[in-house]
């Protein structure tokens, strides 16, 4: 019988073009090796989709399989299934290694091969799993474990260009979606209906932009009634009613990177009780992006907004912090939870970040102005201030519609 390998590099065609160039990766792989270096760490072993994503340009759908990534002082190697193929490598600046499932653990044997064993390794305690922990100890008998989740995150905090550039397009792109959702609403309509308007529309402007990337994960949530009630509650069949208070959620991923656009909407009319709070809600969301300047906090930020809302005796309805980092990130994975819009945040923002400002307020159903509120904007922040890349209009003169 054929002996069967543990790995291989099916290096199958030619390199895809990337979301980025080559020399934006390298810098990328500069600057985690800087981190390694200050850290003494001999290799660092990623398992996050974003991480992998963000030095690699490789988003992996992992479907219950574990991936990889490992970068030494003189090796970058993304590490996947034998089920992908060919395309880890295709959609990696960098080698790939296949592992196959002949037996047991040849993803460790291949990171081995890599990281080698008894060296100083770097992982990412916020998504390296107990059992993998286990195993990572076993197969590579590290001398020393160094947590690179801070420092990588911290890395990714702060955008380059290139990446600036693409968020602009995603946050445009999140615009088309938001008038496809517009131009759909109508009083009898469903939920789903209007969702997939906006999606679709999404999905064309994407592929119009960007003929090279792959496609996938784009989405809407678009929300009626009670269903707004949660900022990710999911799309349903529910019928639009004249007076409904709607919540337009749309997300395009592009390559790894995800932009948003939420907004509150009525369909036809909205009655006094709700208007107040909408505008309430507006009021902070303005008052908030004028508050997204170097050097403030986001502890400071977020005790603002928290005490204009408690003069309006609005505070208790609020539901989650006021915004958060943008880059590789997805309902999937991701998230710099060091940038957040919270109290216990004292990040401190700098040029080349970018944050969303997105105050909520949910009023219980039966009460008056019942549903949830959401406005949200995407900001770049800039040495003299904020550039807001959203451009659909929010607040009542335009968003009453049907």
């Amino acid at each position: 019988m054929t002996a069967r390998p543990e790995m291989y590099r099916f290096h199958n065609g030619e390199k895809a073009p990337l979301q980025f160039a080559v020399s934006e990766y390298e810098a990328r792989i500069a600057g985690l090796r800087k981190i390694m270096a200050e850290n003494g760490v001999s290799a660092a072993v990623f398992t996050s989709m974003h991480n992998i994503s963000y030095y690699s340009g490789f988003t992996y759908c992992a479907f219950g399989r574990p991936y990889g990534m490992v970068v030494t002082a003189t090796e970058a190697v993304t590490i996947s299934a034998g089920i992908d193929a060919g395309q880890p490598w295709r959609r990696s600046f960098c080698d790939n290694i296949t592992y196959t499932d002949w037996q047991r653990d040849n993803f460790w044997r291949a990171i081995k091969s890599v990281s080698g064993e008894g060296t100083v390794v770097g992982y990412e305690s916020d998504h390296l799993t107990l059992l993998q922990k286990a195993k990572l100890d076993g197969f590579l008998k590290p001398s020393q474990l160094v947590d690179l989740y801070e420092p990588t995150m911290r890395q990714r905090m702060g955008k380059s260009a290139a990446e600036l550039e693409m968020i602009r397009a995603g946050a445009a792109v999140a615009d088309v979606g938001g008038f496809a959702i517009r131009d759909a609403v109508k009083e009898g309509a469903r939920e789903i209906d209007v969702a997939m308007a906006g999606r679709d529309a999404m999905e064309l402007e994407i592929a119009r932009r960007f003929p090279d990337a792959e496609y996938r994960d784009t989405w809407v949530w678009f929300q009626s009634g009670i269903n707004t009630d949660g900022a990710h509650n999911p799309v349903t069949g529910r019928r639009l009613q004249r007076g409904d208070i709607l919540s337009l959620n749309t997300f395009p991923m592009i390559s790894g990177y995800y932009t948003a656009l939420e907004r509150t909407m009525f369909v036809k009319e909205v009655d006094a009780e709700s208007l107040r709070i909408w505008e309430a809600n507006v009021a902070a969301h303005e008052l908030g992006i004028s508050l997204l300047k170097p050097d403030a906090s986001c502890a400071e930020i977020t005790h603002q907004i928290n005490a204009f809302f408690e003069e309006r005796d609005l505070l208790q309805y609020r539901t989650f912090g006021y915004g958060h980092s943008f880059g590789v990130l997805s309902h999937y994975y991701g998230r710099e939870a060091g940038l957040e819009l919270r109290e216990d945040i004292d990040t401190v923002l700098e040029p080349g970040m970018v944050i969303s400002m997105e105050p909520m307020l949910t009023i219980a159903d039966g009460q008056p102005g019942a549903g949830g509120y959401r406005e949200h904007d995407i900001l770049i922040i800039h040495e003299d201030g904020n550039e807001n890349i959203t451009k659909y209009p929010y607040g009542p003169e335009f968003n009453v519609v049907g």
